[in-house]
């Protein structure tokens, strides 16, 4: 591999990281909040707001629904309106972030509806009050379930910001794309495939073994 080539992949996997990680970032706290919102509205919950968790779940769908790559090319003018362009590392952090805060939204939700009742009730018997049962209650004992639902996100989302390469987002994608697939350099292919590879197995090793850390305790 030429030396160009060796400074161009290190400058995509560059900003490869950067893309998902300020992504991630966005993702972990929104997507909480929408699964702590989700969770507390329902019929019957503590915060109940039947109407407000219906039209929620509903946008929620609505953007778990629509594939990625079209979402991507449906959100340029609002991405170009946001950051000012529709190319480059920060506007790909745009339909990352909308495309997956849902989908981990949902997971978390599925985590913390797993806590049991009865731990809800006996702190409810104890005198606390609702804020405390969510950042007391709640979250801890789904922390473990919302960890591995976090780690699955950061997957798809290093999948996303390959498929983002296609219309100008940069990375990895777009270095396979523009040297691999339209060059025909199969190297460069090899090698962007390989990084990915330990990308992802890297952080969902991480992942498992944080999750297995809060179980043991």
């Amino acid at each position: 591999m030429s030396d160009f080539m060796f400074k161009a992949l290190c400058k995509a996997l560059a900003d490869t990281l950067t893309m998902v990680g300020l992504s991630a970032i966005i993702v972990w706290f929104a997507g909480i909040a929408l699964a702590l919102v989700l969770v507390t509205t329902a019929r019957g919950a503590i915060f109940s707001a039947p109407a407000l968790n219906r039209v929620l779940g509903g946008v929620v769908n609505a953007f778990r629904a629509t594939p990625f790559i079209i979402l991507l090319v449906a959100l340029i003018p609002f991405t170009r309106l946001l950051v000012g362009t529709t190319i480059g590392v920060w506007a790909a952090v745009v339909p990352i972030t909308l495309s997956a805060t849902p989908f981990f939204a949902r997971v978390a939700e599925v985590s913390l509806r797993e806590v049991s009742g009865g731990v809800i009730e006996a702190a409810q018997a104890l005198g606390c009050e609702r804020r405390h049962i969510l950042f007391n209650v709640l979250l801890p004992e789904a922390l473990p379930g919302i960890i591995g639902g976090f780690t699955l996100t950061v997957v798809a989302m290093i999948g996303a910001s390959a498929m983002a390469g296609a219309i100008g987002a940069g990375g990895l994608g777009d270095l396979a794309i523009r040297y691999g697939y339209q060059r025909y350099d199969t190297v460069v292919m090899a090698w962007v495939i390989a990084i990915l590879i330990v990308l992802v197995c890297g952080i969902q090793y991480l992942g498992d073994r944080y999750v297995r850390r809060l179980r043991s305790r």
